[in-house]
């Protein structure tokens, strides 16, 4: 099953991921692709196993069985690890960021960590993307769950990723703040492949050309979002395709 088109070049790839924590298994036999230049929105329910695969796909998780790559690098590999997280930009759900340092010392830290030759222009660059300047010497503590998201955004943003990985984006914001942030979403994939997780359909209508949609740890359809509405709404195919993956 694939997102993206056929002419796309696989820039996020999953090949028969199972993913085992005993005797349970979170993932079974995930496969799918991601072309470059896409959007794709990775789509279930809680408990559906996003979170899992994107842990497996940044290298923050092995899986038990089947591979990954991401910009054609493998995770598992150490040496390939390095050469992956230079093209990409990783957004957990609950990314972590230090209370006590504001914005600005944040993204100089990981400027640091990351050698950016030009830590000023980076830092410049995602600060306007962001909008984070009337916030960006508060500590972090003291801001809003918006303002905490577009910092951990503006992370992933500093080292100018060819691919980003975005886990629940909008997950305990307001309805003005999921809107700046789905804006922000959609400015970026003209020139980045983003591969975004969510159980909301909103977001999916509002941002992705493509959708991955997973069940119980099994995918239940890949592929271009007009082509699984169909003559019906998304809302009708997602309990389509769920109940038919628990049958």
């Amino acid at each position: 099953m694939v997102a993206g088109s056929n002419s796309a070049t696989p820039v996020i790839q999953a090949d028969a991921v199972v993913k085992l924590y005993g005797q349970f298994a979170a993932l079974q036999g995930v496969s799918f692709t991601v072309g470059s230049g896409t959007v794709a929105a990775f789509l279930g329910p809680n408990g559906a196993g996003k979170s899992t695969t994107m842990r497996i796909l940044t290298g923050y998780l092995a899986p038990s069985s089947g591979s990954v790559k991401v910009a054609g690098y493998d995770p598992t590999i150490p040496e390939q690890r390095l050469e992956m997280v230079r093209r990409l930009g990783y957004l957990p759900e609950s990314g972590p960021l230090y209370g006590d340092m504001t914005p600005a010392e944040a993204l100089r830290f990981i400027a640091d960590v990351r050698k950016l030759a030009n830590r000023t222009k980076a830092i410049g660059r995602v600060v306007q993307t962001c909008a984070l300047s009337s916030v960006l010497h508060k500590p972090i503590r003291k801001l809003s769950k918006g303002f905490r998201q577009r910092v951990g955004m503006a992370q992933a943003l500093l080292h100018d990723p060819d691919v980003l990985i975005l886990d629940e984006p909008t997950s305990g914001l307001d309805p003005i703040q999921i809107r700046d942030v789905r804006s922000l979403i959609r400015e970026l994939g003209r020139d980045k492949t983003i591969l975004l997780s969510t159980h909301i359909l909103q977001e999916v209508e509002a941002v992705a050309d493509e959708v991955v949609m997973i069940h119980e740890g099994r995918i239940c359809y890949a592929g271009a979002k007009s082509d699984m509405v169909g003559e019906g709404s998304l809302e009708e195919r997602f309990y389509e395709l769920s109940e038919s993956s628990s049958s």
